[in-house]
């Protein structure tokens, strides 16, 4: 087996062609552009990480606008993007910016040597308006529940648009900035707490990820716990079954059908506990879930003075005819009333729910299918 190549510098390992890979050691020239990558995974639009999302894009027909050096005469070329979005290999960033800031060739922008990155879209267009945009998300972060209607919610991603096309298009530059920088200083602390927000939402997807990696793997190591018990019961059965073919004179057919019930009955149970055991522990994960995300309501105490209608009615002493009452009085066991029930607290209750809001005035401006007669009764009106 090959050896691997030390890695040293920026740029090492496998050399790579169009047509495929090839051995380093080759003497052969060929025609076609070779490339050189720190990453595993090489691809013809650049190097992808572990993940698989291209961490930088790079292509066989790359040319640095400065020096005009391409893949064919240096085929290590690395090109890095601006600030201003231009494009510059390593030695040229080199050659330009390692005694300070200076302007770009191409713009006439002032640069900085730390502030190339390498690219990652192929179009540099995209890779401008995807910085842009991670720059506004991080301080206009506001949220649907910081605003008190939809309307002024829509209004402010109006506007986080706007500043965002301005940038993107350079469209009044300096005004926008502004607009920027006051937006930063009146919503400071908001701007805070909606990245504590968001850092709290991503360690408790997180954290919820990981409990889900550790569900499943008690899962497996269920499942294989379960196989090899089941394993371990059939072999059990057979030899069972052996030893008492050996020292029993019954029936050979009765014996092994009695055998293979006892064992279907033990497969049984043991499922049963199995299932009943991961319903309870998913419906304690679902309780914990719900704790979790949904906070308790404050408790609000019942203001109504429940006892204060006793001297509105009076309940009869022979009793009401329901089929509540009737029930409990062919009740002869006394199931009914093994629990401390009692019919009359039943009466009482009902009485007290219909007198309960008799002494509330009724609705004033609004339309009434009702009216009162001279008598005081009140008469629905007809429809």
């Amino acid at each position: 087996m090959a050896s691997r190549a030390k890695v040293g510098g920026w740029l090492q390992g496998k050399t790579v062609r169009k047509g495929g890979i090839v051995s380093s050691t080759s003497n052969t020239r060929s025609s076609t552009p070779q490339v050189q990558s720190t990453s595993s995974t090489v691809f013809g639009g650049g190097v992808k990480d572990a993940s698989g999302r291209t961490s930088e894009y790079f292509s066989m027909d790359d040319q640095c606008p400065v020096c005009k050096s391409d893949r064919y005469l240096n085929p290590k070329l690395r090109l890095l993007v601006s600030a201003c979005y231009h494009k510059m290999c390593e030695s040229c960033i080199d050659r330009l910016f390692t005694l300070g800031p200076a302007p770009c060739p191409i713009c006439n922008k002032v640069l900085r040597k730390l502030a190339f990155t390498p690219q990652t879209f192929e179009d540099l267009g995209v890779e401008k308006e995807v910085a842009i945009r991670r720059r506004i998300a991080k301080e206009f972060n506001k949220r649907r529940e910081d605003f008190i209607d939809l309307r002024s919610y829509n209004d402010y991603l109006e506007e986080v648009e706007d500043i965002t096309f301005n940038l993107i298009y350079e469209i009044d530059i300096p005004k926008t900035e502004a607009r920027i920088q006051a937006y930063r200083a009146e919503n400071a602390a908001l701007i805070e707490l909606n990245i504590q927000r968001e850092e709290a939402y991503a360690q408790a997807l997180k954290e919820q990820e990981d409990a889900e990696r550790r569900e499943r793997e008690t899962r497996a190591m269920e499942l294989r716990r379960e196989e090899e018990e089941e394993r371990e019961e059939r072999e059990k059965g057979r030899r069972e079954i052996i030893d008492k073919l050996e020292t029993s004179d019954k029936n050979a057919t009765k014996i092994i059908t009695k055998s293979r019930a006892n064992a279907a009955k033990r497969t049984s149970a043991r499922s049963t506990s199995t299932t009943v055991l991961q319903s309870n522990a998913k419906l304690l994960r679902s309780r914990a879930a719900q704790s979790t995300a949904i906070p308790d309501a404050p408790h609000v105490p019942l203001e109504d003075d429940w006892y204060a209608y006793e001297d509105m009615f009076e309940m009869k002493g022979s009793g009401y005819e329901d089929f509540l009452s009737e029930a409990v009085r062919k009740d002869r066991e006394g199931i009914m009333r093994g629990g401390g029930y009692r019919i009359e607290e039943a009466w009482q209750r009902a009485l007290l729910g219909a007198v309960a809001a008799l002494d509330l005035p009724p609705l004033s401006g609004l339309p009434t299918p009702f009216h009162v007669d001279s008598g005081g009764d009140v008469i629905m009106a007809s429809s």
